[in-house]
């Protein structure tokens, strides 16, 4: 059941179910198809996010449990409101080991326990590695209730092994508790990325499947949930294979994959899948708003950083550093360490797909022959998910945070050395592109939001003022840290007005990511000190001079907000939504994009705005008029919503404008880019459109004909969403 279109709910303490229910007649209104939430099953207590399952049979009794699950689920239907829920095939959350009741039982079980086989433990290697200690001291152990405790971490003892000492005790069980620092080299269960706190299941086994899919999937037999996101697949043992199983045990659902693409990567066409989740999307919305001509300046400013290197490097280190002990679980196969600490890198992208015969982006030579003599073996999907563990912590969460040049571009997906996306680019892939794939511009994962994004966009077109104003308050309040520093202007002027609460969190996680002079687990004292002291310091000499150059480029960055934000909601996919986007939105990454989104302000402003279109100012009522129009149409009028042909102007500016028809040319989406430029060379003058019939704007009411120039198609509004004979 493919949704008109879905809006991101992040479920917590903020969103419970019950909390849901009460907004899904807000979200009717602005015409959204399905909300689209964040995991529902039982998470570890106190998560904030709800990717550390713990018990996949029951729903989350912090959201409210089974019987407001139901009531939530009621209300949603009496809307006709589609539920898509995000699940975690690949890991559970073991922070809290008493409430995850497998993970307790194999600790306190060992080899023997029913659940040993959920986990992906390399059993030969001994106990289970538990990293908890603060040092190698076991004196701080202690028993109290028939368990083992570590200040607040409890673990089980196993029947008959009780008596002595707790140091005795502790040499008994099926588990060792070690030194924190010892996760990287020495961990014998495979785990998300780098989070010792997330550790692997082995969904790829049948018995695995059932148990932690049984919930999820009897909710989509009674037409409960409608469609499922597939949390990262990259970390499966077989996606293909799971995905498969996946959709024969759900093959009415709607089922999307946070898979990864490189802008020149597509989906595997053997996955049974209706898309992503839209990463891909993104980049491509994104990109036909940046200025290619800016490039050389921007390179200039960030000291001409060689990317590539810079990736390769990073991947090396993050595969002897903090990936050690997959890497010596793939070596324990047979293959020395140096040769996988040599290939890994090599990948161009998150992974390869040799089980499933794709093997274009496999690294020739060496292991890859290996692999490739042997594509179901255990080698395979051992390189293959820890290939994408070095991509994501090598290159998303550290190259993406020294590699500063223009940080728009740092997004999942993205390619920062690709200045921008031509518009012929857009154009052929988007043909192409799934209509029932997902498309998003901000997700709980972007290191900052479409709105940050879309005004970071404008200094593509003033590179050389804003090097100016960089060099300027550079000189008057530096970081010690010369990327660092780059990426904090560019971060306050595209979410500014920004507290200096909110700036200092964003470089103090900016700054321990990138790992050059701190990082967080070998932290620089005095630098973090300076760099926690700079936001307060910055708004206080520097406060008015940031605020007179943001106010310089707010028009043009709404004018771009507004521009992508119709493009993703009008071009093929099923266009998300991310909570509160519909209003202007400055967040940064998370934890600063999971801040609380008041409704009622956004369902008074829907009502306020039904009769008469808004004006853009800051208020933000314009995006959601723009949105609400776009969705109520998409859910109105779908068969207005298929195929795509370029739409071209003629005339002195027609660069400046971008456009495609739809629904067999009876829609047309026009939207405005390089908006400064278009005002230096004095608008649009003669430039006009000239597709056949009659036209209504939906987002303004007014009706065309004939040849239509543009200057008064987009006087008001820089998009217009055009319905022919309306």
């Amino acid at each position: 059941m493919i949704p008109s279109s879905t809006y991101r709910l992040q479920l917590g303490p903020e969103m419970t179910f019950d909390q849901v229910a009460e907004i899904a007649d807000y979200l009717a209104a602005l015409g959204v198809g399905a909300v689209y939430a964040s995991p529902v099953l039982a998470a570890t207590p106190g998560s904030t996010h709800g990717y550390d399952v713990v018990d996949p049979t029951i729903a989350s009794p912090a959201l409210g449990g089974e019987q407001a699950r139901m009531r939530m689920v009621g209300e949603l239907q009496e809307l006709e409101l589609g539920l898509v829920v995000d699940i975690v095939p690949n890991h559970m959350g073991i922070a809290d080991p008493p409430a995850n009741p497998w993970w307790w039982d194999v600790l306190a079980n060992g080899r023997e326990s029913e659940y040993a086989r959920f986990f992906d433990i390399d059993w030969d290697t001994g106990p289970v590695l538990v990293p908890v200690l603060g040092s190698d001291s076991l004196d701080e152990l202690s028993i109290e209730d028939g368990e083992l405790r570590y200040h607040e971490h409890r673990f089980p003892i196993a029947s008959g092994t009780e008596g002595g000492t707790p140091q005795e005790v502790h040499e008994r069980q099926h588990y060792r508790l070690v030194n924190w620092r010892r996760a990287n080299s020495e961990l014998n269960y495979r785990r998300f990325f780098d989070i010792t706190t997330l550790a692997a299941v082995r969904v790829e086994d049948p018995a695995v499947f059932e148990a932690t899919h049984a919930a999820v999937l009897r909710w989509i037999a009674n037409l409960e949930v409608t469609g499922l996101r597939v949390d990262h697949p990259d970390g499966l043992a077989n996606p293909g294979e799971y995905l498969r199983q996946l959709r024969a045990a759900a093959p009415s659902a709607w089922l999307v994959v946070e898979k990864i693409l490189g802008p020149d990567e597509v989906l595997p066409s053997t996955w049974p899948v209706d898309g992503t989740t839209g990463y891909d999307a993104l980049r491509l919305v994104c990109g036909i708003f940046i200025d290619p001509a800016g490039e050389q300046a921007f390179s200039e400013l960030a000291g001409n950083q060689d990317l590539h290197a810079m990736e390769a490097d990073r991947k090396r280190w993050a595969a002897e550093n903090l990936l050690r002990a997959e890497v010596k679980r793939i070596s324990r196969l047979g293959v020395p360490e140096e040769a996988v600490l040599g290939f890994l890198p090599r990948f161009g992208v998150y992974r390869s797909y040799v089980a499933d015969g794709i093997t274009s982006s496999l690294p020739s030579g060496g292991i890859g022959e290996q692999m490739l003599a042997s594509p179901d073996g255990e080698l395979v999907s051992r390189i293959e998910q820890t290939a994408a563990m070095v991509m994501a912590k090598g290159v998303e969460d550290t190259t993406f945070y020294r590699y500063n040049r223009f940080v728009a571009l740092n997004e999942v997906g993205s390619d920062p050395g690709r200045f921008g996306v031509p518009v012929a680019e857009f154009h052929t892939k988007v043909a192409a592109a799934a209509e029932s794939s997902m498309t998003a511009l901000s997700t709980h994962d972007t290191k900052r939001s479409e709105d940050v994004r879309a005004r970071l966009a404008v200094l593509s077109e003033i590179p050389d003022e804003f090097a100016e104003v960089v060099h300027c308050w550079t000189a008057k309040v530096p970081l010690p840290e010369p990327t660092l520093n780059l990426l904090a202007w560019q971060t306050i002027v595209g979410a500014w007005p920004i507290s200096s609460a909110r700036l200092q969190a964003y470089l103090e996680k900016a700054s321990r990511e990138a790992k050059i002079s701190t990082s967080w687990t070998e932290r620089n004292e005095e630098f973090d000190a300076e760099v926690a002291a700079w936001p307060e310091r910055v708004m206080a000499e520097l406060g008015s001079e940031i605020r007179e150059f943001a106010g310089r480029i707010q028009r043009p960055g709404w004018s771009n907000s507004l521009g992508q934000k119709l493009v993703q909601l009008a071009m093929p996919g099923v266009p998300d939504v991310y909570q509160g986007t519909e209003l202007w939105d400055f967040s940064l990454v998370d934890p600063d994009n999971r801040r609380p989104v008041d409704f009622e302000l956004r369902r008074e402003m829907l009502g306020e705005i039904e009769d008469t279109p808004p004006p853009i100012d800051e208020s933000g009522a314009a995006k959601l008029h723009v949105v609400s129009r776009a969705l109520r149409l998409r859910w109105d009028r779908p068969e207005l919503f298929t195929g795509y042909e370029p739409l071209h102007a003629t005339g002195s500016a027609a660069e400046h404008l971008f456009g495609f028809l739809r629904g067999g040319g009876n829609l047309a989406a026009v939207v405005t880019r390089l908006p400064v430029g278009l005002e230096r060379s004095g608008g649009w003058r003669d430039t006009e459109l000239s597709p056949a019939g009659e036209w209504t704007d939906v987002l303004t009411g007014r009706s065309y004909s004939g040849s239509i120039p543009v200057s008064g198609l987009l006087d008001q509004y820089p998009v217009a969403l055009l319905v022919r004979g309306v």
